[in-house]
C-alpha cells in the first residue's frame, strides 16, 4: 500500500508569524519611551562596526587621508588653536589615539563612531519636532545619507560638526521651547563647542539667528532670558581661544584669505554649481530610498496591479497632523533653507573657492524637514522597511567591498594621490635616520600633503613643520628644526619645489639630498610608484 507525503504548512506559517513578530517588535521598540533610545543606540553602534570593516576594505591599498593625519599630529599637544583651524578635532583625536593605536582601521572607528554620535543626537533633535515613529524613521535616513557612510571615511573638522551641529541644534530647540536661563546656558554652551570645531559653523549659528527672528512666535523668545544668556555663555566660553587667536595674530584668518579667495568669476560659478549639484545629488538618495519604503507598505503589490498611483498617493493626506509640532519644524524648515542657500550666494557674492566637503556638515537636517512635512503619513510598516534596506545595503556594501576596492585601484592605477606608498616612505625615512644619528627623528618638513602621513605612520611620530607658510600649527618652531634637525620630503613635481630648496639651502646648507622611490603592493597588486626629494639635515651638535 503506497502513501503519499504532505509537507506540512506549519514551519512557513510559524516563519510567517516570526517575521511580524519581529516586524511588530521593532516598531513597539522605536516608539516606546523606556526602549526607544536604546534601539537608536544599538542601530549607531551596528553602523559604526559594519561601516568601519567596510571602510577597511574599500581603503586596504590606500594610506589615510591627509586630514586624519593631521588631526592625529594636533592630538598629540593640547593648544587652544592649531593654526588653521580650533581645536576641538585635534583634542577629540588625542583622545581618541590614546586609547586606540595610530593605524588605519582606527582613524576609520573614529570617524564611523563620530557619525553614529551624531545620528543618536540627530533623533534627539527629531523628537523635538515629531513623534517618535518619524524621529526613527529619520535616523534610518541619515544613515543612508553618503555622508553618514561612504563620504564620511576622514575624520577632520568638517565631519566632527556632525556632533557639535546637531548639538547646536538640539540645544536651540530646546531653549524655544523651555525659554529658561538654563536652556539659554546649554545653547550658549553648544554654540562654543561647535565654534571650537571650525568657524564655518557660523553659518549654522547665524541660520539659528535667523530663524529666530523670523519665526511666528519670535517675540515669546526674544523676551525669554534664553537667547540673551546663550549670547554671553557663548561668549564667556570661548575667552581662551580668542586670546589665542589674538596671540597667533589671527592666525586661522589668514589661512582663510590665502586659501578660498579666487578672482576668476567662471571658477566661482563652476565651483558653486558642483557644489549644489554635488550635494543635491547625495540628500537624493536617502529620499528615495524612504520613498521606496513607504511604497512597500502592503499591499503594494496588489496596488500595483490595480492602482499603481494610490502607491504614492496614500502616503498623503489633508488634515491636523499630531505627529508634528508645527512650531519647531518651522524653525528647522528656516534654518536649512537658509543654510542651503547662504553659503552658495555668499560664494558669488565674495567670490569664494566653493568647495564640496563644505555641505557635510549643512544638510543633517533635511530628511527631518521632509519627514516633518505634515501632509506626509507614516504608517508602522515602513519604520521596518526603511531599516531592511539599510542593512540590505550595508550587508551588500560589506560583502562586496574588496571586489569594489579592486576595480577601483584597477580604474586608478597611475593614481598617486590616492594610491601613493607614503606609510612605506615613512618607515623608510625612520630608518635611514636611525642608522645616520642612532636617535629618534623629531621633525618632518615639506608641505602637507607629503609630511602628514610621515607623522602618523612613522614609528617615531615627528612633528611636521611646513616652511613659507603664515598658518603655523604651532607643534614646531624653526629652533626645534634647527635644535634636533629634520628630514625633508617634497614631491619633485610639486611647483612649490625651489622656495623649499631655498629654505633648505638657508636653514641646512649642509643637508643630505638623496632620491627614494616608494612603491606599495595590495593583494599581489603593485600600485604606482612615486619619487621624492629628501633631505636631511643632522642635529644640532
Amino acid at each position: 500500500m503506497s502513501t503519499t507525503s504532505i509537507p506540512s504548512a506549519r514551519p512557513r506559517v510559524k516563519a510567517r508569524v516570526s517575521f511580524d513578530r519581529f516586524r511588530a517588535w521593532l516598531v513597539a521598540y522605536a516608539i516606546a519611551p523606556s526602549a526607544r533610545l536604546w534601539l537608536v543606540i544599538q542601530l549607531a553602534i551596528l553602523h559604526a562596526v559594519i561601516w568601519t570593516f567596510i571602510l577597511i576594505n574599500l581603503k586596504a591599498a590606500q594610506d589615510v587621508h591627509m586630514d586624519v593625519a593631521e588631526a592625529w599630529g594636533w592630538g598629540q599637544k593640547f593648544l587652544w588653536g592649531y593654526g588653521k583651524h580650533p581645536p576641538l578635532s585635534g583634542w577629540i583625536a588625542g583622545l581618541w589615539f590614546k586609547v586606540f593605536p595610530a593605524t588605519d582601521w582606527a582613524t576609520y572607528a573614529l570617524a564611523m563612531a563620530t557619525v553614529s554620535v551624531g545620528m543618536v543626537i540627530c533623533w534627539l533633535v527629531s523628537l523635538r519636532v515629531v513623534d517618535p515613529r518619524r524621529a526613527f524613521l529619520v535616523v534610518v535616513m541619515v544613515a543612508l545619507y553618503p555622508i553618514f557612510n561612504f563620504k564620511g571615511f576622514k575624520y577632520n573638522p568638517d565631519l566632527l560638526q556632525l556632533v557639535t551641529l546637531p548639538l547646536v541644534v538640539l540645544a536651540y530647540l530646546n531653549a524655544f521651547e523651555k525659554r529658561s536661563w538654563q536652556s539659554g546656558v546649554w545653547l550658549g554652551l553648544a554654540g562654543a563647542l561647535a565654534l571650537m570645531t571650525k568657524y564655518w559653523v557660523l553659518t549654522m549659528i547665524g541660520a539659528i539667528g535667523l530663524a529666530a527672528l523670523i519665526h511666528p512666535e519670535r517675540m515669546r523668545f526674544l523676551l525669554s532670558p534664553a537667547p540673551w544668556v546663550a549670547i554671553a555663555t557663548m561668549a564667556v566660553a570661548m575667552i581662551p581661544h580668542i586670546i589665542w587667536l589674538a596671540d597667533s595674530h589671527f592666525v586661522p584668518l589668514t589661512y582663510a584669505g590665502d586659501t578660498y579667495s579666487i578672482e576668476d568669476a567662471g571658477l566661482v560659478h563652476q565651483l558653486v554649481l558642483g557644489y549644489v549639484l554635488h550635494n543635491a545629488g547625495l540628500l537624493a538618495l536617502p529620499a528615495a530610498l524612504a520613498a521606496l519604503a513607504m511604497a512597500l507598505v502592503p499591499p503594494w503589490w496588489t496596488l500595483l496591479l490595480r492602482a499603481p498611483l494610490r502607491i504614492v498617493t496614500r502616503a498623503w493626506a489633508r488634515g491636523v497632523n499630531p505627529g508634528v509640532d508645527v512650531s519647531q519644524a518651522r524653525n528647522v524648515w528656516i534654518i536649512q533653507i537658509i543654510v542651503a542657500a547662504g553659503p552658495p550666494l555668499g560664494a558669488l557674492a565674495f567670490s569664494i573657492y566653493m568647495k564640496t566637503d563644505w555641505g557635510i556638515s549643512l544638510f543633517f537636517l533635511v530628511p527631518l524637514a521632509l519627514v516633518a512635512i505634515p501632509a506626509l503619513r507614516v504608517q508602522s510598516a515602513v519604520l521596518f522597511n526603511i531599516v531592511a534596506i539599510w542593512l540590505v545595503l550595508s550587508v551588500a556594501t560589506l560583502v562586496a567591498s574588496p571586489w569594489i576596492a579592486a576595480r577601483e585601484m584597477a580604474a586608478n592605477k597611475d593614481n598617486t594621490a590616492t594610491y601613493g606608498a607614503r606609510s612605506e616612505l615613512a618607515r623608510e625615512l625612520t630608518q635611514a635616520w636611525h642608522s645616520r644619528f642612532a636617535s629618534r627623528w623629531a621633525v618632518v618638513a615639506g608641505t602637507m600633503e607629503s609630511i602628514q602621513p610621515m607623522v602618523f605612520y612613522s614609528p617615531d611620530h615627528p612633528v611636521a613643520f611646513i616652511p613659507n607658510e603664515a598658518w603655523s600649527s604651532g607643534l614646531s618652531s624653526l629652533d626645534d628644526v634647527k635644535t634636533y634637525g629634520f628630514i625633508g620630503v617634497f614631491d619633485p613635481t610639486d611647483g612649490r619645489l625651489p622656495a623649499f630648496e631655498k629654505w633648505v639651502s638657508e636653514i641646512a646648507p649642509n643637508a643630505e639630498r638623496i632620491v627614494m622611490t616608494t612603491r606599495r603592493f595590495t593583494h599581489g597588486k603593485a600600485g604606482p610608484a612615486m619619487t621624492w626629494n629628501i633631505y636631511i639635515a643632522p642635529p644640532a651638535k
